[in-house]
Formats: structure tokens, C-alpha cells, sequence
């Protein structure tokens, strides 16, 4: 059902309402495994529900983030942070 809300809503008002009724229905299943993610849900929902404003996220972001972890972790480790930062923006600017 999230999976379906995230798909169809293309308003925040209508997600927000579907993602409140989905956690009721979590809440009332009793399923621990489900709770975790409600209560993830829930502690995060204003910044869920802003993807409906722009249908944007920050998966570019964290692209370039896994690519500079992979970088970093070439050279083992970073003992020059100049020279690090200018490797990185040489290959990735």
C-alpha cells in the first residue's frame, strides 16, 4: 500500500490522508515488523510528505555519496585532505 500511495498521489493532502489511514491500519494489525516502519513513518512524515510537493528526493545525492565513499575507500583512507579534494573534484566535478 505504500508502495501505491507513493505511485498514485500527486497531492500532499491526499497522500498525507492515505499514509494516516495506512498507519492505522498497521497500528491495528499488531505486527511488530510493521510497527518499526509506522513508527519510522510517522517520526518522518512531514519530510514524506513534502516529496509530493516536487515529486523530488535526494537520490542524487546520495549517489555522489556512495561514489565518494568508493573513493575514498580505493586509497584506504585520506591523509591529504587537500589533495583529496582536489582528486575528488577533478573526477567527479
Amino acid at each position: 500500500k505504500i508502495g501505491l500511495i507513493y505511485h498514485q498521489c500527486k497531492f500532499k493532502d491526499i497522500a498525507l490522508t492515505r499514509l494516516a489511514r495506512w498507519y492505522d491500519e498497521v497500528d491495528k494489525s499488531g505486527f511488530l515488523t510493521f510497527g518499526r516502519v509506522a513508527r519510522s513513518i510517522q517520526t518522518h512524515y512531514l519530510d514524506i510528505i513534502n516529496f509530493f510537493e516536487r515529486r523530488a528526493t535526494n537520490a542524487a545525492a546520495e549517489s555522489f555519496n556512495a561514489k565518494i565513499k568508493a573513493f575514498r575507500a580505493q586509497f584506504r583512507g585520506v591523509r591529504d585532505r587537500a589533495f583529496f579534494l582536489y582528486r575528488l573534484a577533478k573526477l567527479y566535478a
